[in-house]
């Protein structure tokens, strides 16, 4: 009789069964069996219990709850709820105990606190064995109870909760609100004294991008700048140097940059090329201080751009120079520019406004090339042109800048 090889059919998962596991797992815990806790998992699974620990098991499961149970040697999981589905379960627990056991807990002397608070598991299993588990527990309930964060409505709570909100005041006054400055094209300054650090917020049908990263004091007024616009989806870096690159890395969104630029975007912000010592003396001095005060740090770049691309409207213009992957947008229906630093307007060594001149040569990675690059700039005569620190150029900007570049 002929015989045909055909796929073996899927085993059905019986979210009975697999709810048996993940209870068998969580009681293990609560009975301080770790043997037969670290028997409910498959070797190699990952524990994550957020905010607190990443592990595999069996080793990482043992290690982490022996930590636990040294700290909190009468803790108990009572169930509260309980969902399977297939492979997947989820449980609410209540976990309680008595801190007073000889281990710390998240470096905590036990002092003998009582703790009361839930936890969800959400667990994988299969064959029998849970692979994974997402764990999440009431991290400041905990704090509380354990007395790193004072009570809720405490008088040091409140004191606290001053101290915050003085905070955000302080933060406030180095941040301007928002400028509109052209269609769509919103400024927002930062920096104290002056605010001369300058990103701008475009608007897009589907949110906001986000063109110069500005310094890392900007971030959160930038984020709730763009969260009114629509929220922001992308940053653009003009280049990457430290205080053009300071937000990037905080808004959880992709940032992009030319390709020139992302080892630095990803590295150490251009500093590599950096000529310190042809500023003054003192500008000399407290410039490194600056730049770690500005910086935002290293920012993983998830795409690039080149000359031509659009970008909310604009086109992408290759400006190499102070910045070899340097970029500036321009919108040919307004000939609007925002052009990063191809041009300064300020004395970076006093901080004083300038008319436009080439970048300081201590931060150029090339400048006759920067040079060459605000010719090209000049040349396309933009009505306006809105640059990295200060600004604008308007009136004649291309004799400005061919002035300029002449310098």
């Amino acid at each position: 009789m002929a015989t045909t090889d055909e796929p073996a059919k899927p085993t059905r998962v019986s979210k009975a069964a697999t709810a048996r596991v993940a209870r068998a797992y969580l009681r293990a815990i609560s009975e301080h069996d770790l043997a037969a806790a670290a028997a409910c998992w498959a070797p190699g699974g990952r524990e994550t219990i957020h905010g607190q620990v990443e592990t595999t098991a069996p080793d990482g499961i043992v290690a982490y709850f022996s930590a636990i149970l040294d700290a909190i040697p009468d803790l108990r999981l009572e169930e509260l709820s309980c969902t399977a589905e297939a492979d997947r379960c989820t449980i609410r627990s209540r976990m309680t105990g008595t801190f007073a056991g000889t281990g710390r807990l998240q470096g905590v002397k036990p002092n003998g606190a009582r703790i009361d608070l839930e936890i969800v598991d959400n667990l994988v299993v299969r064959d029998g064995r849970i692979v994974a588990n997402d764990a999440y527990l009431d991290g400041l309930t905990l704090a509380r109870q354990i007395g790193v964060l004072p009570p809720d409505g405490s008088p040091a709570q409140q004191a606290i909760t001053r101290a915050v909100n003085a905070r955000t005041r302080l933060a406030a006054t180095g941040v301007s609100g928002l400028e509109k400055v052209a269609d769509g094209v919103w400024r927002m300054r930062g920096g104290l004294p002056a605010k001369d650090f300058n990103v701008y917020l475009l608007e897009e049908a589907d949110g906001v991008t986000l063109f110069d990263g500005g310094i890392r004091a900007m971030a959160n007024a930038v984020a709730k700048a763009g969260a009114r616009l629509g929220g922001i989806k992308r940053v653009v870096l003009g280049h990457a140097h430290p205080d053009h690159r300071g937000v990037a890395a905080r808004l959880g969104v992709p940032v992009l940059c030319h390709e020139a630029d992302r080892a630095d975007a990803e590295g150490d912000g251009g500093v590599r090329y950096f000529h310190l010592d042809r500023l003054n003396p003192l500008a000399r001095r407290v410039y490194p201080t600056l730049l770690r005060r500005w910086d935002g740090g290293p920012v993983p770049i998830a795409g690039t751009v080149a000359e031509g691309d659009e970008i909310a409207g604009f086109r992408v213009v290759h400006l190499p120079g102070h910045a070899p992957g340097m970029i500036a947008l321009f919108r040919e229906e307004d000939r609007v520019a925002l052009t990063s630093d191809a041009f300064y307007v300020l004395d970076v060594e006093t901080g004083r406004p300038r008319p436009p001149r080439l970048p300081h040569p201590a931060f150029n990675h090339d400048t006759d090339q920067a040079r060459a690059s605000l010719r090209k700039l000049a040349a396309l005569a933009p009505a306006a042109a809105w640059p990295g620190h200060l600004g604008p150029l308007t009136g004649d900007v291309r004799a400005q800048l061919e002035q300029a570049a002449g310098t």
